[in-house]
């Protein structure tokens, strides 16, 4: 805990971000740093609430030790704090930024609308970390002799691969995409990260005698079944890519597009490379002097819009099929888990017109080219209701419902077709494993992140990974000193 009558004292403060109409002329960070004793004051809040459910089950799935790093920030002892946050979470500096922060809403203070300023705490901590040198390699004290391949370098890929490469295990990862980071870096807009971080990180691991491979898609380039030959072991941390299918007429019109090629075409065209080597569309998106309609209400639907207004965009559209949540939640009877209520993102910030308990019903257009999306309103059934139809102007739109899965062909084609592996039954690409040892059917195959349990949080996918490191280790080596 911090002080004890903190919470009484100082009012909750989050840091501020510049202005919309100055941050959409750039794809950079666009959040204000607190400075350090304005951290301190923030830190000093957390209260003795007895049970700290902001690192429970119901808070942060890293676990993160919040209470202890927050008393250490209170008192300016950032060196420990910086080695508590870094020995639940590989990098507070990637979940610092895009964790949704429901260690908030568990918070005992969000009771009353003010939780403690966690993920402002954490990001400051990460960032102090980069400032005091504190991010540079840490390698092992000897080596087992183990090689394990890990397949995805998203955060679980990345989380997994620092954990196995520091218990002294020659650890190999294989990327399909040009460089690391997985969605993490051609998913998640610039704006809301920038890649340098993930940069940072790969040179750390790199020090640590962790051997990346870009430009490598097993299953396509490389059988997984030459790196089962190959490794002692390989975890298969692949993400959830394939767009969950709208069934929406009309989207095959030009200028309509799922979500995802939109912001991976844009983050490599910030990154300096070439766009033509995003697989998925054959022609560049961009929104300048366009009207714009996102179909979908989560994060990659926000992502869209921020993105969209930063390339000019005359006006962006949101359509939600879910009813406008309330301002508030009912406390008692939803605490400590995450609520359903109103929530702005910045990017919605920025200017976009939200439209709610509208149903998608058609892409309309002229001579092949989109003109406009039709719409209605639903009832609490999500059941268009008659005479409610309306068309929105569109030149260009965004199918942003979610995911289905990893990609089908590739990596879990060869592992169906050879291996026979056992998928999950709810979703047909996801590899089937439990969450304790990760193993999968296959002899020395693991598997952990989105792949196992689906579109989730970075937080979880760290999870994800960091547990499937520990049991890997103590398979190989009959017991094991890393974390779970």
């Amino acid at each position: 805990m911090g002080k004890v009558t903190g919470f009484l004292e100082i009012d909750r403060q989050v840091h501020k971000y510049q202005p919309a109409s100055d941050r959409i002329r750039h794809f950079r960070e666009f959040t204000l740093p607190m400075s350090n004793k304005e951290v301190e004051k923030q830190a000093a809040r957390c209260m003795d609430c007895g049970i700290p459910f902001c690192h429970g089950p119901t808070g942060c799935p890293v676990h993160n030790q919040i209470p202890d790093w927050n008393d250490l920030v209170y008192n300016g002892d950032w060196d420990n704090a910086i080695r508590n946050l870094h020995s639940t979470n590989n990098f507070p500096e990637f979940t610092g930024r895009i964790c949704p922060a429901p260690c908030e809403e568990a918070c005992t203070l969000n009771l009353e609308d003010i939780p403690v300023a966690i993920k402002t705490v954490e990001q400051a901590i990460a960032d102090k970390a980069y400032e005091t040198g504190y991010i540079r390699p840490y390698p092992p004290e000897k080596k087992t002799g183990k090689k394990i391949a890990v397949i995805g370098s998203g955060p679980a890929g990345m989380a997994a691969a620092q954990q196995l490469g520091r218990a002294g295990h020659d650890v190999h990862v294989y990327e399909r995409e040009s460089r690391p980071g997985g969605l993490l870096r051609f998913g998640i807009p610039d704006f809301k990260m920038e890649k340098h971080y993930i940069d940072r990180r790969v040179e750390q691991m790199t020090g640590e005698g962790v051997t990346f491979h870009c430009g490598v898609n097993v299953g396509v380039d490389k059988p997984v079944t030459e790196l089962l030959a190959e490794y002692d072991a390989v975890l298969y941390c692949g993400g959830s890519e394939t767009p969950r299918p709208a069934g929406i007429p009309g989207d095959d019109l030009k200028g309509v597009h799922d979500a995802m090629p939109y912001l991976v075409q844009q983050n490599k065209r910030v990154g300096g490379e070439d766009i033509q080597s995003v697989a998925w569309q054959s022609e560049p998106i961009v929104a300048g002097g366009l009207h714009v309609v996102v179909v979908g209400g989560g994060d990659t639907a926000s992502d869209c819009v921020g993105t969209a207004f930063r390339q000019g965009a005359v006006r962006v559209t949101q359509l939600d099929i879910r009813p406008q949540p309330p301002e508030r939640e009912n406390k008692l009877a939803v605490w400590p888990y995450w609520a359903t209520k109103m929530r702005t993102s910045s990017s919605q910030a920025e200017g976009a017109q939200r439209e709610f308990q509208v149903a998608t019903l058609e892409f309309i257009g002229e001579e092949g080219q989109l003109t406009g999306v039709k719409c209605c309103e639903v009832d609490d059934k999500r059941k268009p209701i008659p005479g409610t139809e309306f068309v929105i102007r569109a030149d260009l739109a965004f199918i942003a419902i979610g995911f289905a899965g990893p990609l089908a062909d590739g990596m879990v084609k060869e592992l169906e077709g050879k291996l026979e592996i056992t998928t999950d039954s709810r979703r047909s690409t996801n590899v089937a494993a439990n969450d304790r040892d990760y193993k999968t059917n296959v002899d020395k195959l693991y598997v952990a992140g989105d792949v196992r349990r689906g579109q989730s949080l970075v937080v979880w996918a760290i999870r994800e990974g960091r547990q499937a490191a520990h049991s890997i280790d103590a398979d190989l080596m009959g017991s094991s000193v890393l974390p779970r």
